[in-house]
């Protein structure tokens, strides 16, 4: 693919992925979606305006009718430096969390991203359970 994306638009990338594999893109994930990239330190640098742009040329290559999400996780895979990458699965998993419904499709979309990215299982655990934890709710704790 002749394609090239910095590392921004392979972190707006995998978070649109995630928001749209079950086919829906709602409302609390693109809430998400924007407040991870107004506030996280990896978006410092990164142009505010150009998100909805990105979201929009991820969608548009997701929509090919062959291999739309093969090629987003080759662009993901080619952009990303080392450590971004566990970095990226954070964000996916913050995303599939957002509605608090983690569905087939998106542990699916989570198990091939992984594998693109090599990422070691431990450390994906980890990561998932970290999620877990900051978007559970207790009975009379607000």
């Amino acid at each position: 693919m002749s394609k090239i994306i910095n590392h921004h638009r392979a972190l707006i990338y995998v978070m649109v992925t995630m928001s749209g594999v079950d086919g829906l893109i709602g409302e609390k994930e693109l809430k998400r979606i924007g407040r991870i990239v107004k506030h996280l330190p990896v978006f410092k640098t990164f142009d505010k305006d150009e998100l909805t742009a990105a979201a929009q040329e991820c969608g548009e290559i997701l929509q090919q009718e062959k291999g739309g999400l093969e090629a987003i996780l080759g662009l993901i895979k080619d952009a990303l430096p080392p450590p971004l990458e566990d970095t990226a699965y954070a964000l996916a998993c913050e995303v599939a969390a957002a509605d608090l419904v983690v569905g087939r499709e998106e542990l699916r979309f989570l198990a091939m991203l992984r594998d693109a990215l090599g990422l070691d299982k431990l450390i994906t655990a980890a990561i998932e359970r970290g999620v877990i934890a900051r978007h559970k709710s207790f009975p009379g704790i607000q």
